[in-house]
């Protein structure tokens, strides 16, 4: 059993991107904290290694709200990392884009933006104005969309057009050079629309797909795990042209519970490149003896995890601020594993316990809400290997913090008993028909 390499995804995007005779438009997912971001860059450097222009940036540090967004919002924040990366001259359509809608602008935002004739610098600071200010004001953000939202079409035109100019003066020549990677909207907050509505996450995904692929650029977008793991995951093949790209936990034991020690090998390098890049930390110590007490201690803090990065490091850190003087001890790794077993214990509601009990017991999930909320909020891990013929096989575990939980064992217990059962009655009515 392999361990699915967690840059496959990477390599995908890679290859789609190299080998294209158009634009591509792909999805990226994973679990929040799983390394998204950190492959994004490899992947953005490794693009930039390879002559291509690339604009990066995380949507929710300065444009976008993750609690209340919209296409709207994706939009002007793809507008404004353009402007800031491609330059253009002073004379360009976005900034004509803008100063049509001046009056506007200037009246709700009460002149703090300028829209004269300013130098493409000052206009890329004025615009970014304009998105801080809609991710920090809710009462704001809704009167900018009602002045934008009518004219995404022409913003939209004006942008490309800007692309065109920018790129044509450009070392690069071909718009068929630049690719944007939008990340942090997997950080969208799920909304539903009353009863049986459609979530935020379609509205923005499939609703406004033709939008989100009019760029004429390679983009890279990152989706919320939820709605990858839905009913509409054919329709964002069929939109997108592509499936999805998944990164996966990384995988520390096998379905039947035994550790996987090449998954494990790789969270200790983990910990290892970000203990030993501190300066308080003697790159001469041993990992597994001098910086934690014994490897059993170590192997217990990477098995906690999941298989999550950013757990692990939470552990990690949890850890270490408890510990006065190294080695970092058994007993100090299980006071941090409770304070972060405590957390998953007020984010899973009484109704769910059962729930997650079904998926230790089969390793699989549901198409339903509550299964997708479960992977939202990554109570619910999945995990990817190749089997003995290359084929890529994917199964689901509750998070390793939630098995210590008293509530989860008690579901477990009756769920194990009923799965017991249900085999013992199958065998013996076999046993009668033969």
């Amino acid at each position: 059993m392999a361990n699915s390499n967690t840059t496959s995804s990477n390599e995908y995007c890679k290859r789609s991107i190299l080998l294209a005779e158009r634009f591509t438009h792909q999805l990226y997912t994973g679990h929040r904290g799983a390394g998204k971001s950190t492959e994004l860059l490899r992947l953005a450097k490794f693009l930039q290694d390879h002559d291509f222009q690339v604009v990066y940036f995380a949507a929710d540090d300065e444009d976008i709200d993750a609690e209340d967004a919209q296409y709207t919002d994706i939009l002007l924040a793809c507008t404004r990392h353009l402007l800031q990366v491609l330059k253009g001259p002073q004379e360009n359509p976005v900034w004509r884009w803008m100063q049509s809608r001046s009056q506007a602008l200037k009246k709700l935002l009460q002149s703090e933006i300028t829209l004269d004739n300013i130098s493409i610098e000052s206009q890329i600071t004025q615009f970014a104005k304009l998105t801080a200010t809609l991710k920090a004001s809710p009462d704001t953000r809704a009167k900018i969309r009602k002045i934008v939202e009518p004219h995404t079409v022409s913003l939209i035109e004006a942008l490309n057009q800007f692309i065109e100019e920018a790129m044509a003066k450009s070392d690069y020549k071909s718009t068929q050079k630049l690719v944007v990677i939008a990340d942090n909207l997997d950080r969208i907050t799920p909304v539903i629309a009353g009863e049986g509505g459609r979530s935020n996450h379609e509205q923005i995904f499939i609703d406004r797909n033709e939008q989100l692929k009019a760029l004429n650029c390679h983009v890279i977008y990152t989706v919320p795990i939820s709605l990858v793991y839905s009913g509409r995951a054919t329709d964002l093949r069929d939109i997108y042209d592509t499936d999805p790209q998944v990164l996966p936990m990384i995988m520390v034991r096998k379905p039947d519970w035994k550790e996987h020690q090449p998954g494990l090998e790789i969270m200790k390098d983990i910990i290892a490149r970000r203990i030993y890049r501190t300066e308080v930390v003697n790159a001469s110590l041993g990992l597994d003896s001098q910086i934690f007490d014994a490897p059993e201690t170590l192997n217990q803090i990477c098995l906690m995890s999941g298989g999550h990065v950013r757990n692990l490091m939470l552990l990690a850190q949890s850890s270490v601020r408890r510990t006065q003087a190294l080695p970092i001890t058994e007993r100090t790794v299980k006071r941090a594993i409770t304070e972060a077993r405590n957390t998953y214990r007020n984010a899973v509601y009484e109704r769910q316990w059962t729930i997650l009990a079904q998926v230790a017991v089969t390793k699989k999930v549901l198409n339903d809400e509550v299964h997708r909320e479960l992977l939202f909020n990554r109570c619910i891990l999945e995990y990817r290997f190749l089997d003995e013929n290359e084929e890529l096989q994917c199964w689901y575990d509750v998070h390793p913090l939630i098995r210590g939980i008293q509530e989860f064992q008690i579901a477990l217990n009756k769920a194990e008993d009923a799965a017991m059962t249900k085999v013992e009655a199958k065998t013996k009515t076999e046993d009668e028909a033969s």
